[in-house]
């Protein structure tokens, strides 16, 4: 019974709401706000980038379960902000947990699936045996150039999950993939920000590849929408998981919980894992939960989950030893756009 043992989520404390970025470029708040449904969105410190990021996220997983750190057998980064192009992320989040020398680690890069990508590489490895936990992360200080619509809405934020079959506090059923290339959104080497395809975004990326994902899970597990308590999908804005939610059969009650874009912006690799993660937050044992991210490239990964008993089991897991979603989302520090641009490396100071 391969699923996640813990898990953990780490959200910078400041912010920038998008009317203030609106502001900056003369542009209608209102109608950005309406049209994406993304009011404010987290902005990384001054000392923070997705290592630091993925570190919290996994330091908090690792707060919630007693587990000896030199059981993890393995640790994937994904995101596309990793601070060296050349120097894996995941060498640096295994030694600040202290799993074990004898690991197998790298980062991973799939747009904003890269996260749940590492998950299904963990479930691979736990269920071959090869190794006993498995810690999948997805981190990124999203980035959006100046007064590109992107802007509005690249977050900061990652989420960790550390993958076994020792009492895990969620099941995973199963997990199917569906992948092309689709060229919606991209970033060529040592280019700042990436670019996006317009027309390539929305039905030919996000919608087609989170459809064909999603209906063929239902369809391996014989399931329909309502088998579901909860669904979590990715999140660039808050208007289209709602809506590919509908196509697919899913009521607005069940995505609910886990759409946190409004408030934190699309965190890229993150973004559906901290769905996942504020969905978990609340769930309780026997609750299912659908979910399927989306990567731009571009493919979806789609998961059957089941949550077990241990979730409420303190002597298992202790959600209390490490701060959920709503309060990593409360008690903002907002930001001008003088002081964003700054945190973000838009504007640095000449020596």
């Amino acid at each position: 019974m391969v699923g996640i043992i813990t898990y953990g989520v780490y959200i910078p404390r400041f912010r920038i709401k998008v009317e203030e970025i609106a502001r900056v470029w003369g542009a209608n708040a209102d109608e950005i706000t309406g049209g994406l449904g993304v009011f404010e969105k987290s902005v990384p410190g001054l000392d923070e980038d997705t290592a630091t990021i993925a570190v919290e996220a996994a330091r908090s997983a690792m707060a919630r379960r007693s587990v000896d750190p030199e059981e993890i057998g393995a640790v994937y980064v994904g995101s596309e902000s990793h601070p060296y192009a050349v120097k894996p992320t995941a060498c640096t989040v295994g030694e600040a947990i202290r799993a074990t020398p004898n690991m197998t680690a790298a980062d991973y890069e799939f747009a904003c699936k890269a996260g749940t990508a590492a998950i299904q590489t963990c479930m691979g490895l736990v269920k071959s045996g090869m190794i006993k936990f498995g810690m999948a992360i997805g981190s990124d200080v999203a980035q959006g150039a100046p007064g590109d619509a992107l802007e509005y809405t690249a977050g900061a934020g990652g989420a960790a999950f550390l993958i076994g079959n020792d009492t895990p506090i969620a099941e995973i059923h199963h997990t199917c993939s569906f992948t092309t290339d689709t060229p919606d959104f991209w970033r060529r080497e040592g280019q700042n920000y990436p670019r996006h395809g317009g027309r390539f975004t929305g039905d030919p990326g996000y919608f087609r590849h989170v459809q064909e994902a999603a209906r063929m899970l239902l369809s391996k597990m014989g399931t329909s929408p309502s088998d579901y308590d909860y669904a979590v999908f990715h999140q660039p804005n808050a208007k289209f998981p709602r809506r590919v939610a509908q196509v697919l059969g899913f009521s607005a009650e069940q995505v609910k919980p886990g759409l946190v874009v409004p408030r934190l912006g699309n965190t890229y690799s993150g973004s559906t894992m901290i769905g996942l993660a504020a969905t978990l937050d609340q769930a309780v044992a026997g609750d299912r939960i659908f979910v399927t991210s989306f990567g731009s490239g571009a493919g979806s990964d789609a998961f059957d989950i089941e949550v077990t008993d241990a979730i409420q089991d303190q002597s298992i897991f202790d959600l209390g030893q490490a701060p959920t979603v709503t309060a990593l989302l409360a008690d903002p520090l907002y930001l001008d756009y003088a002081q964003y641009a700054r945190h973000k490396g838009k504007i640095v100071m000449q020596q």
